[in-house]
């Protein structure tokens, strides 16, 4: 077979079969050392040790026994990444339930539906804000009977869930009722952790999108067991008593399996949120040794370093250049000498070395002069303690990555999906190769097979180099979409192999590159998912507008390509007395241009159940029309990949401004 299979891998013991066994595994091992790291009411950051999170989430599993939770049930779990998440995830866990999570920016719809499609009798949500998105129709929620409030909630709102059936409880209030429990209590609970079996459902995430139906992604214990006991390859500086600073939301699950991840290093987790401004500080306060961010957020404290150095000016701002210069030049010498380089075609890696070896010996003293006098400062703003990072979610930009590589950070680059729990890929941090996103993971196999729509052509994998759909498959791979056999089967195979949907290549040392999707959804660089044809639908409810293309892959933002409907736009002129030489003139009006962005913000917002991130932020105007045999197939339905080839230079100057980085 050509698709390339898992790497032999190192394991210290036998890895516990669920994650709570995990838990209790470390507990008995270092009770002492600290598991979460939290900022108080006054701005100080408190430790909790792995015990005493430990005896919390035991506590707190007690009352939900009492409250009625069981073995397969599904509680809802509506927050954002804080210390009680982790309690909560972990008390539901080793009762044998699952928790169905989603975060606060979500929109009421998208919760209630949640909710109700996994019949939730019990949830937890982060703040009264986000019960109130229930409340908002209640009817929509019939078997929510129990609300959970991180946060204190004021009287009325209590009285308002009251009279829809819900009772509503203060998650402090459990936790002090929980520390009564008994120790027959604590052991029954024990003995649900022991019973539970490593195919159980230990979460279900519904993937984000305005999709009229989001799927909901059932993950067992077993597809992150099956990560956490190859882990220690990918990250074999890791260490015990290592801070991994948490930013991401961790309903996501990118942030949640590095959360069990930090169990396995036997580390613990520090706090923040990925307001550049604030996680610097905090950085600064606790001196994290790792992190995780999504594109968009190495980008941004890219640019605050950038912007500072530039305010400075003069000399200092010269040097920087200078270094940059240099740290750039000696990174790409040192890749080649030490085959730190993606190979699509058999090359001999001694021709490299020797290619690059004189550039390197040149560039090695100027490089650690630079270091020394200009990147050692950079790299002590992230806390001074920074063995590496994560990127993943999304595409790491080219010059971002060059950026953290120039001043010595170590930035790993990484890929997958909710689906596989979700890393597929990722540079190793002993062996960090730029140019894709990482090596095959140890616990899953991928091969890179032809395509034709989105779908395999057959399941023969294509030779190392050559470009393909990407399928996946292993412990990882999800159960399946919740209540949604027709959906599974689209993607998930009778041999197990998931579709993942995009574009890649593998390299003769087993890495993946992902050079674009075989299906139409956006991945922005915070790593949300955008579904294109809901949007694009929304727009073209208006009478002005003809057609629309979204676009946005690896962009901070989504922007759109709109054919306005000439013979309404050209009355609308008409009417409205504007004075045009041509249609083409038209269009650049500010009067029309105003027109079209109230069409477009009417009916993309909030109120009609779209994300923030779904706002088309910039558009262009096209004066034609799109085609048959050219833009559109002879179904009338857009070819995607025709359009953007096609208007390449109207889209690059949509994300124009968001291109300048480093």
């Amino acid at each position: 077979m050509l698709y390339l299979k898992p790497f032999k891998h190192v394991e210290n013991a036998p890895m516990p079969r669920t994650i709570p066994l995990l838990f209790r595994e470390r507990v008995k091992e270092i009770p002492e050392v600290s598991l979460q790291v939290v900022k108080n009411e006054i701005g100080k950051f408190e430790h909790y040790s792995y015990e005493l999170v430990y005896r919390r989430m035991l506590d707190l599993a007690c009352v939900l026994r009492k409250m009625g939770v069981r073995r397969g049930d599904r509680i809802g779990l509506i927050s954002d990444n804080r210390r009680e998440w982790l309690v909560t995830d972990m008390a539901v866990l080793a009762l044998g339930a699952c928790d169905v999570p989603r975060g606060c920016d979500s929109m009421g719809t998208e919760i209630r539906f949640i909710l109700s499609f996994t019949e939730c009798r019990l949830a937890f949500f982060e703040n009264g804000r986000q019960l109130e998105k229930v409340l908002e129709n209640v009817a929509e929620v019939p078997a929510l009977k129990d609300a959970v409030l991180f946060d204190s909630a004021d009287e009325e709102l209590v009285h308002k869930a009251a009279e829809a059936g819900i009772t509503v409880h203060k998650f402090i209030d459990l936790e002090d009722r929980g520390r009564k429990s008994s120790y027959g209590e604590r052991g029954a609970v024990e003995v649900d952790m022991n019973e539970t079996g490593g195919d159980e459902i230990a979460t279900i995430i519904f993937t984000s999108g305005t999709t009229g139906i989001p799927k909901g992604v059932m993950l067992s214990h077993d597809n992150y067991i099956a990560q956490c006991e190859v882990i220690r390859k990918v990250f074999p500086d890791a260490r015990q008593g290592d801070l991994w600073m948490s930013v991401l939301p961790v309903w996501h699950s990118f942030e949640r399996s590095f959360q069990y991840f930090c169990m396995v290093f036997k580390s613990g987790l520090v706090y923040s949120k990925p307001a550049v401004s604030m996680m610097l500080s905090d950085m600064e306060a606790t001196h994290p040794n790792w992190m995780c961010g999504v594109p968009r957020l190495w980008d941004s404290v890219a640019q605050r370093f950038l912007h500072d150095i530039r305010k400075t000016g003069g000399l200092r701002y010269m040097m920087f250049n200078i270094a940059l210069s240099i740290g750039t030049t000696y990174g790409w010498a040192k890749d080649r000498v030490f085959g730190l380089i993606c190979r699509y075609k058999w090359t001999i890696r001694l021709l490299d070395s020797l290619y690059a070896f004189i550039p390197y010996l040149l560039f090695y003293i100027p490089y650690h002069l630079c270091d020394i006098l200009v990147f050692r400062s950079i790299r002590e703003r992230l806390g001074g303690k920074m063995t590496g990072a994560v990127s993943g979610g999304g595409t790491l930009p080219p010059a971002t990555d060059a950026f953290y590589h120039a001043i010595g950070f170590k930035l790993l680059d990484g890929y997958g999906l909710t689906e596989t729990a979700p890393v597929l890929a990722m540079r190793f941090s002993k062996k960090p190769r730029t140019g894709a996103v990482g090596q095959v993971f140890p616990a899953v196999q991928i091969k890179v097979v032809a395509y034709e729509d989105g779908q395999p052509v057959n399941g023969e994998p294509l030779p190392v180099g050559k470009r393909g759909l990407v399928l996946a498959k292993g412990r990882q791979v999800m159960k399946g979409y919740y209540k949604r056999p027709d959906l599974t089967a689209k993607v998930l195979d009778e041999d197990g192999w998931l579709n993942t949907g995009d574009i890649g290549v593998l390299t003769y040392d087993n890495e993946l590159k992902i050079t674009g999707r075989a299906k139409d959804t956006i991945v922005l660089l915070g790593g949300e998912n955008i579904e294109p044809e809901v949007i694009e639908n929304a727009i073209c409810g208006s009478s002005y507008i003809e057609s629309s293309v979204v676009v946005g892959q690896d962009q901070k933002y989504i922007a759109a390509l709109i054919v306005p409907d000439r013979t309404v736009v050209s009355a609308y002129a008409d009417e409205n007395r504007l004075v045009y030489e041509s249609y083409e003139a038209l269009l650049k009006t500010n009067e029309i241009q105003s027109l079209i962005r109230d069409e477009i913000d009417g009916r993309v917002s909030p109120k009609n159940g779209f994300r923030t991130c779904e706002r088309v932020f910039r558009f262009t105007l096209l004066s034609e029309s799109f085609t048959q045999g050219d833009e559109l197939n002879a179904k009338g339905v857009k070819l995607r990949h025709k359009i953007s080839k096609k208007y390449a230079r109207e889209i690059k100057d949509l994300f124009k401004a968001s291109s300048k980085t480093v």
